[in-house]
């Protein structure tokens, strides 16, 4: 089928590479068509192994005691593989494996692989299933130990074997060249579906059986983003978990990275995908306002993030994550600046505060200092965490252009609201005319800010 091929197998503590660890091994090494070495061995995982495991595959915590470990085994194995083809069934859950295995003893497994869950769907689409028991009963295949790495080696051995039959060693080399050559994609996952995705900037969404996405991600290049997922797989366990669930992609291209940003941002919280879980958490953002008054007490009080309008925003200082943060950041500025914990409401009580008594406060509770200059002081204190005001009349626009693809996109933003993105007169003029209806959200605030800082905006008028 190909000139050298290393079928493997492994047997494993579990499904995540990160976490679990390798307990048998099983290799048959052919050259030319010819069987040259056949290996096996357990392999002492140095973890337990959990019993729905031991009773899945056989294998117990007392035979591989006196195994040994995969370092003791790596370089036996990296001889039986080396200038071969690896070929396994969801080959890339085994690669998976032997990367981390391999990184562990600090070094890089490079190794070029072939699917025979792939195999079979190009060779037999018209069957619904692929896995080896689906292959088993339909080339009626055997075997006495069914989850033992020799045996499931021997059975994709011996479906390879079937499948030359039906369609001739001609085809199969055709087929399995053209697998070897490809990237290592998931199972659920076939060429095409990231054939015409574009090198270029954009938002990707990884789907599964359902019809919101498992996973929204953004990148300036769509397709190495896309592609670096399904190749470092094994470098974390959610990865791995998108890797198993995964069964279309999407794609939406854009001019730039701000439309990306923009996009991805807006599509994180509009669909919620399970795997963003740190980017669509519940958030309770909030920012201080300071009271005119400098007489008045408490000189502070916390807004949330959904009472933000345009006329305060000048006023605000923050955003924090959440009250405790907020009140946790108000304390150490109070503390370094010698401002009054119980005129900020930091402390209950009247008088002369705690802090006072011990010189850490200059004393505007007890009448030591106006309370118009501790009220410049506190101004002072937050002036590094202000916001800005909206520094336009009306909407402005930020224009991107990809000279690669010739797209182009202007943002269209107005208090700090992102209004639209449009690509041509029309839209761009409705954007214009549209009436702002303003939400502030932070992550489109600090995308903005960052923006006008590199400029290349321009202020549209009605």
């Amino acid at each position: 089928m190909l000139p050298i091929i290393a079928y493997l197998d492994l047997e494993t503590t579990g499904a995540t590479p990160l976490k679990d660890r390798i307990t048998e091994i099983a290799l048959v090494r052919v050259e030319n068509g010819v069987e040259v070495a056949r290996w096996q061995t357990l392999v002492n995982p140095e973890v337990r192994i959990p019993p729905f495991i031991q009773q899945l595959t056989g294998i117990s915590n007392e035979m591989v005691q006196a195994a040994p470990t995969f370092a003791e085994v790596a370089g036996t194995l990296a001889e039986h593989l080396a200038g071969a083809v690896m070929v396994g069934h969801n080959v890339r859950f085994d690669h998976g494996f032997l990367k981390s295995e391999y990184k562990r003893l600090g070094h890089i497994l490079r190794q070029r692989v072939m699917c025979t869950v792939k195999l079979s769907r190009m060779l037999y689409p018209e069957q619904r299933s692929h896995s080896l028991d689906a292959i088993m009963q339909r080339h009626q295949l055997t075997t006495l130990s069914r989850h033992r790495a020799m045996s499931d080696v021997d059975l994709m051995m011996a479906f390879v074997q079937s499948a030359q039959r039906d369609f001739g060693l001609a085809r199969l080399q055709t087929v399995a060249n053209e697998l070897s050559k490809q990237p290592s994609l998931p199972t659920g996952i076939a060429q095409h579906m990231v054939d015409d995705i574009p090198e270029s900037p954009g938002v990707y969404l990884f789907y599964g059986d359902g019809t919101l996405p498992l996973y929204i991600g953004k990148s300036v290049n769509l397709r190495d983003r896309v592609m670096s997922h399904f190749s470092g797989d094994h470098a974390s366990s959610k990865e791995m978990r998108i890797s198993q669930e995964i069964k279309r992609i999407e794609w939406r291209a854009t001019a730039g990275e701000l439309g990306a940003l923009l996009l991805e941002s807006r599509l994180i919280k509009k669909m919620q995908p399970i795997h963003n879980r740190q980017l669509r958490r519940e958030r309770q953002l909030c920012a201080w306002q300071i009271a005119e008054d400098a007489a008045a007490v408490p000189l502070i009080t916390l807004v949330r993030e959904e009472e933000i309008s345009p006329d305060i925003i000048g006023q605000l200082f923050g955003t924090f994550k959440t009250k405790t943060q907020a009140i946790e950041v108000m304390r150490n500025l109070a503390d370094h600046h010698q401002l009054c914990p119980r005129l900020l409401g930091l402390e209950k009580g009247k008088g002369a505060c705690f802090a006072s008594q011990l010189k850490k406060c200059k004393g505007a509770c007890a009448g030591k200092e106006p309370k118009a200059l501790h009220h410049l002081r506190l101004q002072q204190a937050l002036s590094a965490h202000r916001l800005k005001s909206w520094p336009y009349a009306s909407k402005i626009g930020i224009r991107e252009h990809n000279a690669e693809t010739g797209k182009t996109d202007i943002h269209v933003f107005d208090q700090w609201c992102h209004i639209a993105t449009v690509n041509n007169e029309a839209d761009l003029e409705e954007a214009m005319q549209s009436k702002t209806v303003f939400a502030f959200d932070y992550d489109t605030y600090k995308l903005v800010l960052k923006a006008l800082n590199r400029g290349g905006h321009f202020q549209l008028e009605k």
